[in-house]
């Protein structure tokens, strides 16, 4: 599997409306022009109706350039798989315990995702709840202190990624400190590099150390840092992640249809621009046109800027999603008994009822990733 034979559109990955895949994004997929396709709640029926999407996506991809399915499935606020499947408790619930708890619920939830053909869970959150007016994070965070999120970061993934399902540690460089959702304005953190090295990049580090198979960016602006670009498209941040933090690794931007970006920068700069910065990989989660949009520029995008994000993709691949892994583990399939027992134990244990209730936030059944 070499990178440097895919076509450039294997480093846009990209969502779509309805149950079934539309005529036009398989034709995209079948010419091996995407990369991966995002699952929304919006793309879900029911586990039978879902098995049947994911075998029909991944058999749709060139046999060299296999698709990779992600989905957000975080737990709490955060997740696209509903009754029938396990309803998680939120990670907060996880960081005032044990470890062993967060493996047991990683390891739970890559069963269910592996069971459902999902390559890519875009968890584990490793930002630090340092805002408690913060109103898209809260309780997606294990914790409000750094070396917790790390301990729990850690062993989320690698219990994740050793069942085969790939993880991605969000927001890098940091969104915990913000007071705005990048889904509807663009945050700003005026905070300096010794406030970063303290509060935010430790858990990304302990995700790096963990082998996180990706990392996605924060359309979050450090004026301290880069004074006009948010870090998705900052040659600055994403310089310190690749350089300092010394990550190879698949990065991922946030949705770029998010109005953080979107009411701010042309597309040449949320799709190229990405690429220059040092992403790899270019979210549109919903709108076709964009989708087109963004597919003719990186079709036309000199040979050097995409070199190394097909490299990295390439890896990537190479160890996730390789084959078709719908994994049944019942006749029945969901719900799984043992683990919604999981999920209650969880929810309901002394540490993590006193942890919510410390740290209850308003917004708390409002899922701030879904998009229509």
């Amino acid at each position: 599997m070499s990178g440097s034979t895919w076509q450039p559109g294997q480093l846009l990955f990209v969502g779509f409306s309805g149950l079934t895949v539309p005529p036009d994004l398989g034709q995209r997929i079948r010419e091996g022009r995407v990369g991966g396709v995002v699952l929304f709640k919006r793309n879900i029926a029911d586990p039978e109706q879902l098995r049947a999407l994911t075998r029909k996506l991944h058999e749709l991809a060139p046999a060299d350039a296999p698709l990779t399915i992600a989905i957000d499935q975080e737990g709490g606020r955060v997740q696209r798989l509903r009754d029938p499947w396990t309803e998680w408790p939120p990670m907060r619930t996880l960081g005032g315990g044990p470890t062993q708890d967060t493996s047991a619920f990683a390891s739970a939830l890559a069963l269910e995702l592996l069971d459902a053909g999902i390559d890519l869970d875009f968890a584990p959150v490793v930002d630090v709840d340092s805002n408690p007016d913060n109103p898209v994070i809260g309780d997606r965070s294990f914790a409000r202190d750094p070396a917790t999120v790390g301990r729990h970061a850690a062993a989320f993934i690698t219990a994740m990624q050793d069942r085969g399902v790939a993880t991605c540690a969000k927001h890098f460089p940091g969104h915990g400190d913000t007071d705005l959702d990048s889904h509807l304005a663009l945050p700003r953190l005026e905070l300096e590099r010794d406030r970063l090295e303290r509060t935010e990049l430790p858990p990304f580090r302990a995700a790096i150390e963990a082998e996180v198979a990706s990392i996605m960016t924060a359309h979050v602006l450090f004026p301290k840092l880069d004074p006009k670009r948010p870090a998705t498209l900052s040659p600055e941040v994403m310089g310190m992640l690749r350089a300092e933090l010394a990550y190879d690794g698949l990065v991922f931007s946030d949705d770029i249809e998010m109005k953080a970006v979107a009411d701010h920068f042309s597309v040449e700069d949320r799709s190229l621009g990405c690429l220059r910065a040092g992403v790899d990989v270019i979210l549109v989660c919903s709108q076709a046109d964009l989708r087109e949009e963004v597919l003719a520029k990186l079709e036309r995008a000199p040979d050097q800027l995409l070199e190394h994000p097909l490299r990295r993709l390439a890896g990537f691949k190479q160890r996730y999603g390789k084959t078709v892994r719908v994994v049944p583990l019942t006749e029945a399939g969901p719900p799984f008994a043992s683990h919604q027992a999981l999920a209650d134990r969880l929810r309901t244990s002394p540490v993590a009822h006193d942890q919510v209730a410390h740290d209850q936030v308003a917004h708390d059944q409002v899922d701030p990733t879904e998009r229509s």
